[in-house]
């Protein structure tokens, strides 16, 4: 089929998740949906959850600090896996929300430099990658 194109692949700005709910939580929620307080149920719990966290946020702050974590998305490429490898040291990955290892990172190049990996939110990278990292991923 030399007509098929592959089209490029997106990467998610979000993460699917599964969650539970009583009947009468459920209720409650499609009456707001129905009464026009919010579009769906999605809607409606991802702002529930916003507030959530924002009302935490002072918490949050002091976590992150604490931790020396990062904030947001954080992307590992080869130019940086590789400046890690001339200057003899090792990355500890420690990423609240996204981190990123380029799908082009060779399996090798991510072994000899990728130490401990902490992401709270989701770790994107290779099957290949993630598999050999496994026990570093905390």
């Amino acid at each position: 089929m030399s007509n098929v194109r592959q089209l490029r692949e997106k990467t998610p700005d979000s993460e699917k998740m599964t969650i539970n709910l009583g009947y009468v939580d459920l209720g409650r929620i499609d009456l707001l949906v129905q009464e026009g307080f919010y579009s769906n149920r999605s809607d409606l719990i991802r702002t529930a959850i916003r507030n959530q966290l924002e009302s935490h946020m002072e918490v949050v702050s002091k976590s992150l600090e604490r931790h020396t974590m990062e904030l947001g998305l954080r992307d590992y490429s080869v130019a940086d896996l590789e400046a890690l490898q001339a200057a003899r040291e090792v990355l500890h990955v420690k990423v609240v929300g996204l981190a990123r290892i380029a799908a082009d990172v060779p399996l090798e190049l991510a072994l000899k430099t990728i130490g401990l990996i902490t992401v709270l939110g989701a770790l994107q990278a290779s099957a290949d990658i993630k598999k050999a990292l496994a026990d570093r991923i905390k």
